[in-house]
C-alpha cells in the first residue's frame, strides 16, 4: 500500500495549484476579457506559486493554458479574441510542481447563455461526476466510459471519441487511455495507486470533430457547442481521491 502514498502526496500539491489557478481566474472570466489575458493571469499565478505550466512549449504549444470557446472541443489556443455575452469557454490548466502534474478544466459562462448551452454544461459535469463516484479497485475502465456515455446520450448529447483521459503522475500523458464511452465490465481493471484524468468532451450535436490547420484546435464538424470538465483522480485501497477539487467549492457554473 505504502508505495503510492508519496506519489499521492505530490499529486495533491500539483492538483491543488491547478485548481487554485482556475479558482483565481474565475473572477476575471467575464465579457470584455481576451483569452490571451486569461492565459497571462494563469501563467503568472502558476509561476508565483512554485509551479510551471505543462502545456507551455509542449510539442511546440506556445501558451500556458488551453481556452476552448463555443464549438471548440479542446486545445483551443489563447488569442486576442474577446469574450462576449452568450459565449461558453473551457479553461484547461496543467501545473507541474516538483515534477508531478495536476490537470483540470472547468467550463465558464459569459453573461446570459442559451438553455441548450446550460443543459450541455450540466450534463457534461454530471457525466464526469457519475464516473468518478464509481471509482474503486476492481472497477474497469469500460465502466467509467459507460457512466458518462449513458448519461449524456440520454440527454441527447454525444461523446467525442477522438480524445480521451489519460494516466498522469510525473509525466503529462501516460497509460492508460481513459475513454469516455464504453461497455460495463470491459477494459483494464483499476488498482490502488493508479492516477489518471477523467475529462469528457461532450457535443451538443454530432460526435465528429476536426483539427484546424494550427495543429491543435479541435472543433465540432457541425459547429455545434462542445463542453468539457476534467479532474485528476487517484485510486485508493477502497475508493478514490480527487486531486483537483476547488478550494472555493466551485464545481460548475454559475460560480457566484
Amino acid at each position: 500500500m505504502n508505495n503510492y502514498l508519496e506519489k499521492f502526496e505530490k499529486m495533491r500539491v500539483a492538483g491543488k495549484l491547478a485548481s487554485q489557478t482556475l479558482d483565481m481566474i474565475t473572477d476575471y472570466v467575464k465579457p470584455g476579457i481576451s483569452t490571451d489575458k486569461i492565459d497571462q493571469l494563469g501563467y503568472e499565478f502558476i509561476n508565483d506559486n512554485g509551479g510551471h505550466s505543462a502545456p507551455l512549449y509542449y510539442r511546440g504549444f506556445k501558451k500556458s493554458l488551453c481556452t476552448s470557446l463555443n464549438h471548440v472541443v479542446c486545445h483551443g489556443i489563447p488569442s486576442e479574441r474577446i469574450l462576449n455575452d452568450g459565449d461558453i469557454v473551457n479553461v484547461d490548466v496543467t501545473a507541474i510542481v516538483n515534477e508531478f502534474y495536476g490537470d483540470t478544466s472547468r467550463m465558464f459562462t459569459i453573461g446570459d447563455i442559451s438553455i441548450k448551452a446550460k443543459n450541455l454544461i450540466d450534463a457534461t459535469y454530471e457525466g464526469m461526476m457519475k464516473a468518478i463516484k464509481i471509482l474503486k479497485p476492481g472497477v474497469k475502465l469500460g465502466d467509467i466510459g459507460y457512466e458518462i456515455q449513458s448519461h449524456v446520450e440520454d440527454k441527447g448529447f454525444s461523446v467525442v471519441r477522438d480524445f480521451c483521459g489519460h494516466g498522469i503522475s510525473n509525466t503529462f500523458h501516460e497509460p492508460p487511455n481513459v475513454l469516455h464511452y464504453g461497455k460495463k465490465n470491459t477494459g483494464l481493471e483499476l488498482k490502488p495507486g493508479m492516477t489518471f484524468t477523467i475529462e469528457p468532451m461532450i457535443n451538443a450535436g454530432k460526435l465528429d470533430v476536426k483539427v484546424l490547420n494550427d495543429g491543435w484546435t479541435a472543433v465540432t464538424k457541425d459547429k455545434t457547442l462542445s463542453a468539457q470538465f476534467e479532474h485528476t483522480v487517484g485510486i485508493t485501497e477502497d475508493s478514490y481521491e480527487i486531486f483537483t477539487e476547488s478550494d472555493k467549492g466551485y464545481r460548475k457554473p454559475p460560480y457566484n
